[in-house]
Parts: structure tokens; C-alpha cells; sequence
């Protein structure tokens, strides 16, 4: 018996090539499979792109919360999303807000947090934060527990 509610997927069950850039990276979604309201967390430790004036690589830590409504992101749509990144260049603030813009607009979540925790450039780690407001009552919203940098401490 097929499905046809996953005919619209064109990177899931197939060898898909790293997209160029975040731009012409497709983000694919499907009809969220559940009724009551939850959070979804996905965790990129290993997130990387680069300085756009430098184009030295910079690293980070993403945790990308949300609250689905009618649409969940397929997860390696995601992967291949953010792989995207690694030869693009962006400030850190421009790649983490970029994707929750992007998220914000492929879903239209009841809600979404990404934190961006990046590892020191010049010495100073920078935290990004973007979020599309309070988090909905009554769906259990753990700490993203990503612990500030400490370097060698």
C-alpha cells in the first residue's frame, strides 16, 4: 500500500547531494502527524560556516526548538539545510536568525526558539537568540542547557 501524503519528499530515501547554499537549499516538509500540542528539539553540535570577511570557518552549537501546528520539517531536508552553511559566509547573527527566519516561514510553528552557541572568534564566543515570542502554555519547554564557554577554565 503506498502512502501519497509523502510523494511531495524529494531528498528522504534517496542519495542527495550537499546544497551549494542556504538560499537554494530545499526545506521540506509533512502534515504533523499529531493532535495534541508538543515540542520537537533538534541539535546540531557540529554546525559550521564561515567569517564572510575572512572566510576563516567558524563553529557552532544550534538547538532549534518548536511547537508544530500544522507542519513538522522532514529532519534530513533539515541536515542537508544546514550543511548548506559550510561553505557560505555569514555573520553569526545572520546564519542563526536566518534560520529560524527560514523555519518561521517553511512551517509557520505555533512556536520557535534557535540558540546559536558559537565557539570563540578572537577570543569571544557570541550567543545568538531568536525566538517568535512566549512559549505556548500547557507544552513542556525543557532549558536548551548549553553551558556557557569556559575554554580551559
Amino acid at each position: 500500500m503506498t502512502d501519497n501524503r509523502y510523494d511531495n519528499l524529494g531528498q528522504l530515501g534517496t542519495s542527495t547531494p550537499l546544497p551549494d547554499n542556504p538560499d537554494t537549499a530545499a526545506l521540506e516538509r509533512v502534515a504533523n502527524p499529531c493532535d495534541a500540542p508538543y515540542m520537537t528539539r533538534f541539535v546540531c553540535p557540529e554546525f559550521t560556516s564561515l567569517c564572510p570577511v575572512t572566510g576563516a570557518p567558524d563553529f557552532a552549537h544550534l538547538v532549534i526548538d518548536y511547537v508544530p501546528r500544522d507542519w513538522i520539517v522532514e529532519s534530513k531536508s533539515l541536515k542537508l539545510y544546514l550543511g548548506s552553511f559550510r561553505n557560505h559566509g555569514a555573520f553569526h547573527e545572520a546564519c542563526t536568525t536566518g534560520i529560524g527566519q527560514r523555519l518561521v516561514k517553511e512551517l509557520d510553528p505555533v512556536w520557535l526558539r534557535i540558540g546559536g552557541y558559537w565557539y570563540p572568534r578572537g577570543g569571544i564566543p557570541i550567543d545568538v537568540f531568536f525566538a517568535t515570542g512566549e512559549p505556548p502554555k500547557g507544552v513542556w519547554i525543557p532549558d536548551q542547557d548549553v553551558p556557557g564557554y569556559r575554554g580551559r577554565g
